[in-house]
């Protein structure tokens, strides 16, 4: 099969070049705000984690279109791909997960699309996004420019890159939720930062050393130097301090209980959480949790959370690498979404007695073994 190009090779195309704005570092709240940094975070990285790690993990299986509805394609080239291993380096999940996280932390995802000469998918190799530019020819269509490590650089026609955007605002690339709101993510790197340095110097917040008239810079200096040398640093903690005679020591900063940074931090991880909309139950954060409402949280997740990710995956693959449209790909959610035992079992019952759903669905549904004339057994009754 063969691939018309975007450009001629004896002509020389003109290309716009787009860039991810957010590659370099951004200084808000008195700290950088990079994708290294921001992923430092602890609540960055646990959202992160849960969204790029469920949706690594999830079945995801090429489907073929038939009269009676659909039936797994396990013959297709690409089911083995993006259900067992893309390349000859990487599982499925690792693929994907990685892909994911490119994604959220930087807003885009590229894969290089190896073809067949017969038009199948032969692998699919991760690009890093801060080794890949994005160029528009001249006649509208894009070419991905990627700089291996030995910085030797070509160009891969857009029908040999899977893209996965996050966030566009012009169609080209996409966005992070650190890059559009790296204020916030700022403000937690600076309270992390803060409550890092109290312990550094022993929780003890800086003051004013007050010194007897007719001292010199150089003693003033020794003084302070002193100081820092016997306080500073959590092993220091609760030692005595010794000054000289005539000096006072006098505290002119604020607590951390003053400056409420317990709730502050707190309020940065439900920030966090809410850039990612991911509820803060499943980054660890407790407090709002109970028994009754984890399964619906766990469905939010799901629905409102996994939904567009998922959705996202389908469509690119779907476009790109599937060239026979009585094929697609299609995440398998059900597991997610089957709530308690107690409810699933209504559920079934219901599904079963109202007769849209089959005893043996249900079995296979649950992974249980088959049973023989179990449906022409509840068809006689």
């Amino acid at each position: 099969m063969k691939f018309p190009r975007l450009f001629k090779r004896n002509s020389t195309p003109a290309f716009d070049t787009y860039f991810d704005r957010f590659a370099t570092s951004q200084a808000v709240a008195g700290v950088s705000v990079t994708t290294a940094t921001a992923e430092g975070i602890s609540a960055v990285y646990a959202c992160v984690a849960a969204i790029s790690e469920t949706v690594g993990s999830l079945p995801l299986d090429v489907y073929r279109n038939t009269d009676q509805g659909r039936e797994k394609a396990k013959t297709h080239p690409l089911y083995k791909l993006l259900h067992d291993a893309p390349n000859d380096y990487q599982t499925a999940l690792e693929f994907r997960e990685g892909m994911q996280r490119h994604l959220l932390l930087r807003g885009n995802a590229y894969a290089e699309i190896v073809w067949t000469s017969d038009g199948q998918v032969k692998a699919l190799l991760p690009l890093h996004p801060d080794s890949v530019s994005v160029l528009r020819a001249s006649t509208g269509g894009l070419v991905y420019e990627h700089s291996d490590a030995r910085g030797n650089t070509r160009r891969l026609l857009a029908s040999e890159v899977l893209h996965l955007r996050y966030h566009s605002d012009d169609g080209i690339l996409g966005r992070s939720p650190i890059q559009v709101a790296r204020d916030t993510v700022g403000l937690a790197l600076a309270e992390r930062t803060h409550g890092a340095k109290m312990f550094e110097q022993g929780t003890k917040l800086s003051g004013v050393i007050e010194t007897p008239p007719g001292t010199t810079k150089v003693q003033a200096g020794e003084i302070r130097d002193s100081w820092a040398t016997g306080q500073s640093g959590v092993s220091n903690h609760g030692k005595t301090a010794v000054l000289p005679q005539g000096a006072t020591f006098k505290t002119v900063s604020m607590t951390l209980e003053d400056a409420d940074w317990i709730a502050a931090r707190r309020l940065s991880i439900v920030e966090v959480a809410r850039l990612f909309r991911v509820p803060p139950v499943m980054i660890g954060d407790m407090e709002a949790a109970n028994y009754s409402n984890v399964v619906e949280l766990a469905r939010f997740f799901v629905t409102n959370t996994l939904r567009r990710h998922l959705i996202a995956w389908e469509q690119a693959i779907n476009r790109v690498c599937i060239t026979n449209p009585a094929f697609f790909v299609e995440h398998n959610v059900e597991g997610l979404l089957r709530g308690d035992s107690l409810n699933r079992a209504q559920f079934y019952e219901s599904a079963v007695s109202t007769g849209w759903m089959l005893k043996s669905e249900v079995r296979r549904i649950e992974n249980l073994p088959t049973i023989e004339g179990i449906d022409d057994a509840a068809a006689e009754v």
